[in-house]
């Protein structure tokens, strides 16, 4: 193992410059060279690449982003482009890659594996937290911390103006950003995916609220929630039913993506960039490494794939309490 490629793919998330910049620096650490690929799967299959050392990652650990760019590849997908970047690793040189990003990530990296036996290791970069095999995954505790700041502000305008605001928050098919950021604002009711609330406990949840005589209130809503057809749907539905709520939406989209990476999610990517490069240099391969339980574990890649995360229902409990 003399040269590793490394690659972002997928939707971005803050902490994945500190893993590049992490796999960089564990390469020279232990002599071996580091090729970076431009646009993740597209910049494979276009030969996009460029030679990192530690010198190309100065003053990107504190950056959101990818410093590397990412890109979602169709023509990955089918067997003649896989062959395409199979062919770009080999003639670059590169030994083994390391995979920085989510589940459709992941899923090209397998294919490599599988496919080709071409040695690779992911590393999970979403904000999603929804791979099995990890407690967190880089960018979730910076996507928390800006949906927080971001529902404290909207909070201010609920109370002045006696609102009843739908919040909307990112996750795909997953509710741990909408649990753990509802839980943290106070949130009256958090809906996600793996819970159904029916409509009509939601309704008496709500008149319980005006009953006690509060006057603003704020639900949080994971994207991936049926409650409704969709939040703007579900708030109005709610106006219908209760005409003596004011009901506003706010999805907060894309912002939840961005910003300055977390001291958690600098120092998670600096610890799965260096052991990533570590594996490789062993002979390990394959798998995806994360953590749990504050430990470094690796997960093999199929696995952290088909395997299914738990969401905690004892905080969706605890939220209903701090309702009373």
């Amino acid at each position: 193992m003399n040269t590793i490629g490394v690659l972002t793919s997928g939707g971005d998330s803050p902490g994945m410059n500190s893993a590049i910049r992490s796999v960089v620096r564990a390469c020279a650490h232990y002599d071996k060279k580091c090729i970076g690929i431009v646009r993740g799967y597209s910049g494979l299959i276009e030969n996009n690449t460029k030679v990192l050392n530690t010198r190309s990652v100065r003053g990107i650990i504190n950056r959101g982003g990818t410093f590397l760019y990412s890109a979602r590849c169709e023509e990955f997908k089918s067997v003649g482009g896989r062959k395409k970047a199979f062919k770009n690793l080999k003639d670059a040189g590169i030994d083994g890659l390391i995979v920085i990003g989510g589940d459709g990530s992941f899923t090209g990296a397998l294919k490599l594996e599988e496919e080709f036996n071409f040695p690779v290791v992911g590393i999970p970069g979403t904000i999603d937290n929804d791979l099995f095999g990890t407690s967190h995954t880089l960018g979730y505790d910076t996507a928390l911390n800006t949906v927080m700041e971001a529902i404290d502000k909207i909070r201010d305008t609920a109370i002045s103006h006696h609102r009843l605001f739908f919040v909307e928050v990112m996750g795909a098919d997953a509710g741990y950003i909408a649990l753990n950021s509802g839980l943290a604002i106070g949130a009256q009711e958090i809906l996600i995916p793996e819970v159904n609330m029916s409509f009509d406990n939601l309704i008496n949840s709500l008149k319980k609220s005006k009953t006690a005589g509060k006057t603003s209130s704020i639900i949080v809503v994971a994207e991936g929630d049926k409650t409704g057809k969709n939040v703007f749907e579900l708030a109005s539905k709610i106006e219908e039913t209760l005409p003596k709520y004011e009901t506003r939406v706010s999805v907060l989209g894309h912002i939840q993506r961005g910003g300055t990476p977390s001291c958690f999610d600098r120092v998670l990517g600096t610890q799965l960039g260096v052991k990533a490069v570590e594996s490789l240099i062993d002979g390990k391969h394959g798998s995806m490494v994360g953590i749990q339980n504050g430990k470094i574990v690796f997960t093999p890649l199929s696995k952290a794939l088909k395997g299914k995360t738990k969401i905690n229902k004892e905080l969706l409990r605890i939220s209903r309490i701090m309702n009373t």
